[in-house]
């Protein structure tokens, strides 16, 4: 179900695109969940008025949901609008709660954990972490918190390249797949077809012809309007292994939530692409739809990689009926790479992989550790207590915090909900920015030129708290200074937020404040 429009592209030429309406089979699976939806609630609602007595039931589990709630262990901010659900909407709220409160696993990929061990590297880094608490104990404390929560390693040796735009790591991603000899594992939120996507698949559809393994996995619902509901059988006719990340079926469940927001790209074991470039066209400004389109992308060469492997392998064996063979030589021997600086590839998501938010965490060490500049460049601004009051501590020790958000935004709610996040920060000296031009979606850390993070985490609570992650912590390596160059440069093109600039009327502000408490559900 397609159709084509005229669009704008770079050069301001109208060209041709076709887009996807929503394919069938996902909007049979919204309405099977809400159909799920209202169904339980109606026949509880039903109970309650023809049963005696049974609204006394009802009641009382409402009670208990709020008595769980109050008591667990998650963030108040998220704890908070639920409350608020079950408290004005006594027999919906807690019916709701208890289908989509869950942020855990999803049981099927649970009972698969255990089977995903042979796609994991392992690497004793000992040495490399005694080497780097001599060099500076501050930096050692953060990296052995990062690889206990997020079972990785720390690792040396390991060239990194920075890409300030989609355009160049697309060229990139390009050159490196037409050297692939044994493996290639692709493994992205969204994939549209278009220049950037066909240019791939050309690449992938000779060398599986060649021999090599190819593995594509691609967010199911990150492709609902992008890619045909029958896409991955179209792959598979071509000799592509390839699967949807959670495939959406119409579960009243917490299917919605936990979507796989990682970016990776790995050629052979020796080198992995990460960062916020999706697979479609406007990432690299092809197509025009919010302005000039800001983003970034890192490259990996070395033993590095390994971990970037190791996420991308078990994502796919998650997602299709029979575990496929781990790829051979999936994790081949490194030549002798000289590279300065200690880095840390990571993945997050959902308990029980992840008991820790681990992206938080990363953010939170940079800026409490933060003595000069914290640079940060993010597509949406909605965090909860902890994360404001960590960048309000660092510009009140005197760090210069700077945030580079959109100035023409993809979603106007999700914009207002940042915007009601600017007088609170700007309060503590925080400085703001919007980026004139067009829309942001590099997710980059910077601070005091000694530590970077770049990967997928935006500062929302989706890629905080509900979606699958992944990033790469970096201290002293090769790529920071270009990593500031960029940052100082994307500056110069950007609007400083100032206090007059905040003034609204009461109604809008009545709204940011209304939207801002549900912002955890968004």
């Amino acid at each position: 179900m397609r159709k084509t429009i005229r669009v704008t592209n770079a050069r301001g030429k109208y060209v041709d695109k076709e887009i996807n309406y929503i394919p069938v089979r996902y909007i049979i699976a919204a309405l099977l969940t809400l159909f799920s939806i209202l169904a339980i609630i109606g026949i509880v609602v039903a109970l309650c008025y023809f049963v005696p007595y049974f609204y006394l039931s009802a009641y009382l589990t409402a009670f208990a949901c709020l008595v769980r709630l109050i008591s667990s262990d998650d963030n108040p901010d998220y704890k908070v609008p639920w409350i608020v659900f079950v408290m004005v909407l006594p027999i919906a709220g807690f019916m709701l709660y208890l289908m989509f409160y869950s942020r855990k696993l999803h049981k099927k990929f649970i009972r698969r954990l255990s089977e995903l061990k042979i796609y994991r590297h392992q690497k004793c880094d000992d040495e490399s972490m005694r080497a780097l608490e001599l060099s500076d104990p501050t930096a050692a404390t953060q990296a052995k918190m990062l690889t206990r929560i997020a079972s990785t390693a720390l690792y040396e040796n390991t060239k990194t390249t920075y890409y300030p735009s989609g355009e160049q790591m697309h060229a990139a991603m390009l050159q490196e797949l037409e050297k692939a000899e044994n493996f290639i594992l692709l493994e992205f939120f969204i994939i549209e077809e278009g220049k950037f996507w066909n240019s791939i698949l050309k690449i992938l559809e000779r060398k599986v012809k060649e021999g090599v393994t190819v593995r594509v996995c691609y967010d199911d619902i990150g492709c609902m309007s992008t890619l045909p509901g029958n896409y991955a059988k179209h792959l598979q006719q071509k000799g592509i292994d390839a699967v949807p990340f959670s495939r959406l079926r119409g579960n009243a469940d917490s299917e919605f939530n936990n979507r796989n927001h990682r970016k990776i790209l790995v050629i052979d074991g020796k080198v992995g692409f990460t960062g916020g470039v999706n697979i479609a066209d406007e990432y690299i400004n092809e197509v025009e739809r919010f302005g000039h389109w800001k983003d970034v992308g890192l490259r990996l060469e070395g033993e590095g990689v390994f971990e970037l492997t190791s996420l991308a392998l078990c994502d796919f064996a998650l997602n299709v009926k029979k575990m496929p063979p781990r790829p051979k030589d999936c994790y081949p021997t490194q030549p002798e790479i000289r590279a300065n600086g200690y880095l840390i590839p990571f993945g997050d998501g959902p308990r029980p992989l992840y008991v820790r938010r681990v992206g938080k965490s990363v953010i939170q060490n940079m800026l409490n550790t933060a003595t000069r500049y914290a640079y940060i460049t993010t597509p949406y601004l909605i965090i909860d207590n902890d994360l404001c009051t960590c960048l309000e501590n660092a510009a009140l020790r005197g760090v210069d915090v700077r945030i580079i958000l959109p100035h023409i935004p993809d979603k106007k709610l999700v914009f207002a909900m940042s915007q009601s996040f600017y007088k609170r920060l700007m309060d503590a000296d925080v400085r703001i920015y919007e980026y004139k031009p067009g829309f942001i979606h590099a997710k980059t850390y910077l601070v005091d030129d000694t530590y970077a993070m770049v990967g997928t985490i935006n500062l929302d609570y989706r890629s905080l708290v509900h979606h699958f992650e992944n990033g790469v912590w970096m201290y002293r390596c090769d790529c920071l200074p270009d990593i500031k160059k960029d940052i100082e440069q994307t500056l110069d093109k950007s609007i400083l937020v100032t206090t007059d600039m905040l003034k609204t009327g009461h109604l809008r502000r009545f709204f940011r404040a209304l939207v801002r408490i549900f912002a955890p559900l968004m």
